[in-house]
């Protein structure tokens, strides 16, 4: 098959396969409309029950939504973190017509700090779609979320905006998802002192973000990898096998070296004898997966942006 009619029949299946993901979608989204019941401040999460032969991750993770939508978009995400043994995750809702990302991220800083009162101070990870994990980047490098976040993973979020959002339309803060906004403009402001890690997956097929590459984190004082999924549109991909299998396996990682590290501090703090936090540095699990740091325009240093694919699979779309 030459490649004009590959890419013809990639897209065609890509289409089929955002169609479906759409109505799958619709169907669950009056399951999402209600918030989800958490502990009030003060009481303790009680953990999700942990599947026979699962390790369990006690780590929390927050999800947060896109524009229009609810949090009923992690229902696939959600099962499968729970077969996995993760024992702490939860799907915010914020109000599907949200009108300022900065607002929004405000809003997002107390569900994070509530969250980590509630699970013994434990740092969270973020996973936001579309808009959603432009509120959670916002929050982390603009807000000093860093000191309590420390992963954040993007789905199909614009990270250089859309030309969808140039199109006529009611919502105001379609105007912060062009190309070029005010509030884009902010995020390319240095941040050498982020420590947080990113993870930017993108759908080569993506209808939403225009173009698809848009979705891609560069960031030259941000830890960051960006990951290609072929065949999946905006919809699909938080739904897509591959890449539930992907989001697991970074949360794992990262919140393994991120208790590692949290030790590593116990450790050089009580062998200091002061009282006060000695620097210590460890590498992480994943490191292997993070190119060569570069230095940033802040001082700085930063693993450089990284591109990689995922390979194909016959089982895109999760149950």
């Amino acid at each position: 098959m030459t490649i004009p009619f590959q890419r013809a029949a990639d897209a065609v299946r890509g289409a089929g396969t955002e169609a479906a993901a759409f109505a799958g979608h619709v169907v669950r989204y009056p399951t999402g409309i209600h918030r989800e019941h958490l502990p009030p401040p003060g009481r303790a999460c009680p953990a999700h029950p942990t599947p026979a032969g699962a390790p369990p991750h006690h780590g929390p993770v927050l999800l947060l939504h896109g524009f229009i939508d609810n949090r009923a978009v992690f229902r696939p995400l959600l099962r499968a973190l729970h077969r996995d043994g993760w024992t702490h995750p939860h799907a915010l809702n914020h109000s599907p017509l949200t009108g300022d990302i900065r607002a929004a991220a405000v809003l997002l800083a107390r569900h994070v700090e509530r969250a980590r009162h509630t699970h013994h101070g434990a740092r969270i990870a973020l996973v936001g779609h579309s808009l959603g994990g432009l509120i959670s980047r916002y929050y982390v490098q603009r807000l000093g979320g860093d000191e309590h976040v420390h992963t954040v993973i993007t789905l199909a979020t614009p990270h250089e905006g859309t030309h969808a959002a140039r199109l006529p339309n009611p919502f105001p803060i379609t105007r912060q998802l062009r190309p070029g906004s005010e509030l884009l403009d902010e995020l390319r402001l240095p941040a050498p002192h982020c420590g947080t890690h990113f993870t930017a997956f993108w759908g080569e097929l993506d209808e939403i973000v225009l173009p698809g590459r848009n979705a891609l984190l560069h960031h030259p004082d941000l830890s960051a990898e960006n990951i290609a999924v072929p065949g999946v549109g905006h919809v699909a991909l938080p739904a897509d096998a591959r890449v539930l299998a992907a989001v697991r396996r970074i949360l794992a990682r990262r919140d393994a070296a991120d208790a590692d590290a949290a030790t590593d501090a116990d450790e050089a703090t009580a062998a200091d004898g002061t009282g006060r936090a000695v620097a210590t540095t460890r590498p992480g699990p994943d490191t292997a997966d993070i190119p060569a740091p570069r230095p940033g325009p802040g001082g700085g240093r930063r693993p450089a942006p990284g591109l990689r694919k995922i390979n194909p699979l016959n089982d895109r779309q999760a149950s």
